[in-house]
């Protein structure tokens, strides 16, 4: 199934990415999303509410993580089709279950989340970026979330720590 959001003809597209959430949904972090066009959750979100707060700020899309369980995850994917501003995303939730080369599928960015480390890095032209845990601050890592911002020609990410 594939999402699709809003061209870069009217400025910067910016889309936000959030991971990890674990049921907990900072204020600090809503304030970073909002004037995204668009929010992909690489999962563990931990629980409904969280995406509807989300859906509040803009639309969402949002993978199944590791932890989240019960009825209310039966329609989330495991995996997930992002197209935003002409820009091709791959979602998923642990990177270590990467099945496909993104290159190869014509996949500008591939977002995931799982080990609560921000990271992003560059293989074969395509960006990967993990925008972290903005959830519950685990393993003594930093609590954050991250924009993309893509003006029609280049895609910069951006990793934004958040002070509990």
């Amino acid at each position: 199934m594939k999402h699709e959001s809003g061209g870069a003809d009217r400025g910067p597209c910016l889309i936000g990415l959030i991971s990890d959430t674990h049921g907990l949904l900072r204020p600090q972090a809503l304030r970073v999303l909002r004037g995204v066009s668009m929010i992909v959750h690489a999962g563990d979100i931990g629980s409904p509410l969280v995406l509807e707060e989300l859906r509040n700020v803009a639309p969402v899309t949002a993978v199944r993580g590791n932890m989240d369980g019960g009825p209310w995850v039966a329609d989330l994917p495991h995996t997930e089709v992002v197209q935003a501003c002409t820009l091709s995303l791959y979602v998923l939730h642990d990177l270590h279950q990467l099945s496909l080369d993104p290159a190869a599928a014509g996949f500008d960015v591939v977002v995931s989340g799982h080990s609560h480390r921000p990271s992003v890095s560059k293989r074969k032209g395509v960006l990967f970026v993990n925008p972290g845990s903005a959830g519950p601050r685990r393993f003594g890592l930093p609590i954050s979330v991250a924009i993309l911002r893509f003006d029609g020609a280049s895609v910069e990410p951006q990793i934004i720590e958040i002070e509990p």
